[in-house]
């Protein structure tokens, strides 16, 4: 199996993309943290990985608190002595026009959409650099890359935390980490029915113009994750992979 032995920390793993990774990876031989703000759904998804025979162990963290995040891979280090992949997947959003919207709103999806991207490379770098090898995957959007009507914000965010990765990747490569982002378009979690309710017309839309007619699983998007975070994709930095129907073809 890919992750026999490894270590690997998946944060928003309580839900949607996060969950279907961390079982994924679970399911091919790693040991998990299943990082997520709410801690009970951190322990169902740990529970749900142990029932099937696999490794994992449940962590509550904020990733747009620095220290929450800081005691989260602290605390990962510490017991298995290394994090071989992360996987930032921890995100948020809200459906509102850009001239509607506040700074109380702005605030919150920039720190859960890129802040906790800073604070989780941040944190788990070093020790990956030190050692000599790792894989960092940034779970980013469809919207940084082309926008997306009444998530501005969103959108922009997401578009930094794809420049950022860029950015990392290039300082990190000689240090044998690599650092890619997966792009999900509409993809069938719990966040997608939170922000499609009352643009249920937008997202009727948009759906019909995916080439392949009809929204992503989370666990279509878990096996692209899986790809770029495995030795398969070692020559393999910096990019960014749509996982969304063929809906950008960029």
């Amino acid at each position: 199996m890919r992750y026999d032995g490894k270590v690997a920390i998946v944060t928003g793993a309580g839900s949607g993309i996060g969950r279907a990774t961390a079982l994924a990876l679970a399911a091919e031989g790693g040991s998990v943290a299943v990082a997520d703000l709410d801690g009970a759904r951190a322990r169902a998804v740990a529970a749900e990985i142990g029932r099937a025979g696999g490794r994992a162990h449940p962590i509550e963290v904020d990733v747009t608190q620095t220290s929450s995040v800081k005691t989260m891979v602290a605390t990962v280090l510490k017991e298995s002595g290394r994090v071989d992949v992360l996987v930032s997947n921890a995100g948020w959003d809200r459906i509102v026009p850009f001239l509607e919207t506040d700074e109380q709103l702005w605030n919150k999806v920039i720190a859960v959409n890129y802040w906790g991207h800073l604070a989780c490379l941040h944190a788990v770098l070093p020790s990956m650099v030190e050692r000599g090898e790792g894989r960092v995957v940034i779970v980013a959007s469809d919207a940084g890359r082309v926008g997306s009507s009444g998530e501005a914000v969103y959108s922009g965010a997401k578009g930094a935390a794809i420049a950022f990765m860029k950015a990392a990747a290039r300082e990190v490569a000689r240090r044998g980490v690599t650092v890619n982002c997966v792009a999900p378009g509409l993809t069938d979690t719990a966040m997608l029915a939170g922000v499609r309710e009352g643009h249920e017309r937008l997202f009727d839309s948009i759906t019909r113009a995916i080439p392949l007619g009809r929204v992503g699983a989370p666990e279509e998007v878990a096996s692209a994750i899986l790809y770029l975070a495995s030795t398969e994709a070692c020559y393999i930095t910096g990019q960014t992979l749509s996982v969304d129907g063929g809906l950008t073809m960029l």
